[in-house]
């Protein structure tokens, strides 16, 4: 392996640890972010990646659409009907999200006098997204071991406190995503909050 492809995979390497350490050190990952050289925002695409897909599956889970996919004869009623919605639908939402968001962010950036690339802001977006890439992987699967295709029904067994304190920990992944937005936002823009005298 030449010294080139060393450097690329151990770049990767690195991104792929730190899209862990967001949820322990998010300082650590967005002030990488400040590399904005072709060879950091590449090493990175992968982790974004995987990031916005599994946020984007978990945001179209939480939808009131996802509520009913069971019942509603022009979806099937299927589970492959869930499954195709989770994935398709979360791979458009995560896109969007990304996107967009990541439009927002730069403007809002732009607007408070900081300064970052599209790209950065972006970036910002997915990583800031790993909170509910996180509620997919554990929140998810206990809820679905629990209630199975009753989440995906009207009425049924997913009602109660059972039901509100897997939708809280939904609320608390969304609300998590929105704090991380705005921390790594000031921090790849240099922006930081008025401070009281």
């Amino acid at each position: 392996m030449n010294a080139a492809a060393e450097r690329e995979a151990s770049l990767q390497r690195e991104w792929w640890l730190r899209a862990l350490a967001i949820f322990q050190r998010p300082s650590l990952v967005f002030g990488a972010l400040r590399d904005d050289s072709d060879e950091a925002a590449e090493a990175r695409q992968e982790p974004v990646l995987a990031i916005v897909l599994l946020a984007g599956c978990a945001g179209v889970l939480s939808t009131s659409l996802a509520g009913r996919l069971l019942d509603d004869p022009n979806y099937g009623g299927s589970a492959f009907a869930v499954v195709a919605w989770g994935f398709l639908g979360g791979a458009v939402y995560g896109a969007l999200i990304y996107w967009l968001g990541g439009l927002m962010v730069h403007a809002l950036i732009s607007g408070f006098g900081g300064s970052s690339s599209y790209r950065q802001a972006r970036h910002v977006v997915g990583f800031a997204a790993a909170p509910l890439a996180l509620s997919l992987l554990l929140v998810w699967p206990v809820r679905l071991a629990i209630y199975g295709g009753d989440l995906f029904r009207n009425g049924g067994s997913d009602s109660g406190v059972g039901d509100k304190i897997f939708e809280s920990l939904v609320v608390v992944a969304f609300a998590w995503t929105l704090v991380l937005v705005v921390v790594g936002a000031g921090m790849v823009s240099g922006l930081s909050w008025p401070r009281r005298r």
